[in-house]
């Protein structure tokens, strides 16, 4: 994953942001929306892009493009550091390839000692019935 190649193909845009401030809420463009092309990007091979948009699927578009919001912040400046620490964070978690689970079995000390476990209680459970006379 090359971060200088990814961060030259994020686009911003400066929206007014809701939410308390006053005035300022009014006159300044604060909130940051992010967006980032993934079908159509550079830095990724097919395979990481194709892990990417499965892991992502909730957050991407339909054309393949995430969007990421951030009002947190009354600047501009942190609200656009903020939202661009947030997506390295989630592409970095979407493009780690799981380990294979291997299966293992069973030991078979673990196996022998439920089924004396079973015995046990069943043993204690017929002596706790009547005497057959």
């Amino acid at each position: 994953m090359e971060k200088d190649k990814i961060l030259s193909e994020l686009t911003f845009k400066a929206v007014r942001s809701s939410g308390s401030g006053g005035q300022n809420v009014n006159k300044v463009s604060s909130k940051v929306v992010l967006t980032f092309d993934l079908v159509n990007s550079q830095a990724f091979s097919n395979e990481e892009k194709e892990r990417a948009l499965q892991k992502l699927k909730s957050k991407v578009t339909l054309d393949g493009i995430l969007i990421l919001n951030c009002d947190e912040d009354r600047s501009q400046l942190k609200n656009k550091e903020i939202v661009i620490k947030r997506f390295l964070e989630i592409i970095t978690k979407s493009l780690v390839v799981p380990k294979e689970r291997k299966a293992t079995k069973i030991p078979r000390s673990v196996i022998e000692k439920r089924l004396k476990n079973k015995a046990t209680t069943s043993e204690i459970k017929q002596n706790r019935k009547k005497p057959d006379l």
